[in-house]
């Protein structure tokens, strides 16, 4: 790692000058512990949220471990998931995502480009937002109102047929979504901001998982396209705030250092990957990253992931936190909420697979 070391200047946030930052020329991408999240010790917190803080600035992705998602959830979801891949396409399909407004249900192989100068993405996803979850013990209040989020707004499409989907999905859902809950403060401290500043800005988790699922990508396919046009996932940044990540063994993520070196964020067992997306960026003013990254899928086998982007609320406004903006590093983003702006990247990234409507 390069050691370009920051001195002290009224031009720079006193944020951006806490650490003895480095240039993110980074080879690989740190681990860390949560043991201590809800530690009462402050000073164990703060540890830990320097640690976070170090990692945001310089690489905008890390491992977490110590999360506490079981192995058992997380292999009944995985299971669901195959299990909904299997269908066949026709099936699928009734859960088009274009049907949606609020972009949820299914996209087909190739449905998404999310790097502008690729040929389309090498995976199928099963999208869903915010719901209860459902066990045994509670009542399925899918059927009420659905909440508003504004532009954003509308309800969960569930495919039908399949015992155990919809529970097991939401399970696991409601349990990464009480990580990211659990982030937000280690967030705000990592920013010298009070633990509980994210709190109202989180009231409605605006939180979208997906299942993925990546055919192996077909060797010859290296040949036929050196450039990498198409692959599991183009280059490109998330939308929210941040995103955990879990991973199968196949491998095939990979995040751009400022060098232009693609580096491997290789599985790790009993982890899961959480990376920094735009909103932190807009919030920080660039000071935490919102890194480029991709998928390609060599491992020769299916591979299988699950994100979930957790977002501010959808109708607060994406304005900068006043400690990242000084008159020498003024505000650099167009201010509107949350809520506008996924729904602006998502119509960007499936705009070339929506249906074109015929003329009358």
């Amino acid at each position: 790692m390069a050691s370009n070391t920051l001195s002290p200047s009224p031009e720079l946030p006193e944020l951006f000058l806490a650490l003895k930052r480095t240039e993110s020329t980074f080879e690989e991408i740190p681990v860390i512990d949560l043991a201590n999240a809800c530690s009462k010790d402050t000073v164990a917190r703060r540890k830990l949220a320097d640690l976070i803080r170090d990692a945001c600035i310089n690489v905008g992705f890390f491992y977490i471990k110590s999360h506490g998602i079981s192995e058992d959830l997380i292999e009944k979801t995985v299971d669901v998931a195959k299990t909904y891949f299997a269908l066949p396409e026709e099936t699928k399909m009734e859960l088009d995502i274009h049907k949606t407004p609020n972009f949820k249900g299914y996209t087909a192989l190739f449905g998404e480009n999310t790097d502008s100068n690729g040929l389309g993405d090498l995976h199928e996803g099963f999208d869903l937002g915010w719901e209860p979850a459902i066990d045994s013990t509670q009542v399925d209040t899918s059927a009420e109102a659905p909440r508003n989020d504004g532009a954003m707004s509308g309800e969960n499409v569930w495919p039908t047929g399949l015992p155990g989907f919809k529970e097991t999905v939401l399970d696991y859902y409601q349990r990464v979504l009480q990580v990211g809950q659990l982030l937000f403060p280690l967030f705000a401290l990592a920013l010298d901001l009070p633990e509980n500043y994210f709190d109202d800005k989180t009231t409605k988790p605006a939180a979208i998982m997906r299942l993925l699922h990546y055919p192996p990508q077909n060797p010859t396919s290296f040949e036929t396209d050196p450039d990498g046009r198409q692959i599991g996932i183009g280059a490109h940044t998330d939308y929210e705030c941040f995103t955990i990540l879990w991973q199968d063994r196949s491998g095939g993520l990979q995040v751009q250092n400022t060098a232009g070196k693609w580096v491997d964020a290789v599985p790790i067992p009993g982890t899961l990957v959480v990376n920094l997306g735009d909103q932190f960026a807009r919030w920080t003013n660039d000071i935490f990253k919102s890194t480029l990254h991709r998928v390609i899928n060599r491992s020769g086998t299916e591979r299988y992931s699950i994100p979930l982007f957790f977002g501010t609320d959808y109708d607060v406004r994406l304005e900068p936190i006043p400690t990242c903006v000084t008159p020498g590093s003024p505000y650099k983003y167009e201010i509107m909420t949350a809520g506008e702006y996924v729904k602006s990247r998502l119509e960007a990234t499936y705009a070339h697979s929506a249906p074109v409507a015929s003329a009358a």
